[in-house]
């Protein structure tokens, strides 16, 4: 349980990438006449591994320390600068959090928990819809794709961008619905459709917008990326062990581990300026998985403590609301942040969404079970 005080600011930077949260460190997007234009992929750092900053105001230090006293800071980094990853180091970090790791760049050190580790894996564009298909699966493959807004701006999303000059992006690892392609601006450009009645629902299943995104920054996705992981082993043999107190995750075949990861599950703690206790502690007990979906839209509350996420891929829900999914938004696994769900990589997202039951194909896009139906169980307990 994490049981400190904290403000309301930082409670929106410890849930996600909530609305408001922009607001923090604006970015500079010259004139926002330019959502509409159609835009390249940009030169990315030449490196195996590239940080994505994923917060406003983090800084770069001459040592892995944030130690009052000893005047590391080389300067401050906005929200998306990208650096070249070189190692990850044990460093010393004070304030109450358990992640002690560092990343070491050619210029110096940033926290790891606020550096999105990404790669740079641009793909051949199709150019066309495959024959008998509405549409596609896409998943990001390099740090981020700029979009270009087509239609009415509805969502909180993309106001909330724009009310803060920040460019709407897609980001390494998210997955969209594609249904239109495009060759008329000199590059082939996807279609995301992120229409509220689309695959992933929209924004709370109410409204929903059109973006168009460089084909070489998304991978088309294909049968083998859902196929069944361990296909030929009962599904009654596969079970998912979640402690929370040691921010863990572990898949069983019986009783062999064969997959383990850090997770970041769901927060507690109190609100410094009111007081206020905000639980939303992931529960013990044993889980059920019930649906299953490639990406979904997840909107909730409202400006002063909600969150607007399009595209969270690979999710795998196990108690009403609560789902193990994607987080590309921080790498602060080992930490509890998020409103109760269970974060993990968007790697280890792909990989337990394949290998859980039941199977979800792409041309279906989900699959939901009603007990005492159910898919793999999760037995998510305290050490």
């Amino acid at each position: 349980m994490l049981k400190r005080n904290v403000s309301r600011r930082d409670f929106l930077k410890l849930a996600g990438i909530g609305l408001g949260t922009m607001a923090f460190r604006p970015f500079s997007l010259n004139r926002m006449e330019t959502l509409s234009l159609p835009k390249r992929l940009p030169d990315f750092p030449n490196s195996e591994i590239i940080g994505r900053v994923t917060d406003p105001g983090v800084f770069l230090r001459s040592r892995p320390s944030n130690e009052a006293g000893m005047d590391s800071v080389i300067r401050a980094l906005e929200a998306d600068t990208l650096l070249p990853w070189e190692q990850e180091v044990v460093g010393n970090v004070i304030g109450g959090l358990s992640n002690q790791r560092y990343v070491e760049t050619p210029e110096g050190f940033v926290y790891g928990s606020v550096l999105q580790p990404t790669r740079n894996r641009p793909n051949a564009p199709i150019t066309e819809v495959p024959a008998g298909h509405a549409g596609f699966w896409a998943e990001v493959t390099v740090p981020y794709v700029d979009l270009a807004h087509e239609g009415t701006t509805a969502s909180p999303w993309l106001k909330d961008h724009i009310l803060y000059n920040f460019p709407p992006r897609l980001y390494y690892g998210q997955v969209v619905w594609m249904d239109q392609v495009r060759t008329n601006n000199g590059f082939v450009e996807y279609r995301w459709n992120e229409d509220a009645n689309g695959r992933g629902y929209g924004y709370g299943g109410t409204y929903g917008e059109y973006y168009w995104g460089d084909g070489a920054g998304f991978k088309v996705l294909t049968d083998e990326d859902v196929a069944t992981i361990s296909p030929d082993v009962d599904p009654v043999e596969k079970t998912m062990t979640l402690n929370l107190d040691y921010q863990t995750l572990s898949c069983y075949e019986g009783n062999r581990e064969v997959y383990y990861c850090r997770v970041s599950t769901g927060i507690q703690f109190t609100l410094a300026d009111t007081g206020e206790e905000i639980n939303y502690s992931t529960p013990p007990g044993t889980l059920l998985t019930h649906w299953k979906i490639i990406s979904k839209n997840m909107t909730a509350g409202d400006e002063a403590s909600g969150y607007s996420t399009p595209a969270v891929p690979w999710c795998v829900y196990i108690q009403g609301g609560i789902a193990i999914h994607g987080a590309f938004w921080h790498n602060a696994f080992g930490e509890r942040r998020s409103h109760g769900c269970v974060n993990v990589t968007p790697e280890a997202s792909k990989w337990i969404f394949r290998w859980s039951m039941p199977y979800v194909s792409l041309d279906a896009g989900e699959e939901r079970r009603s007990l005492p139906d159910h898919g793999t169980i999760v037995n998510s307990r305290k050490a």
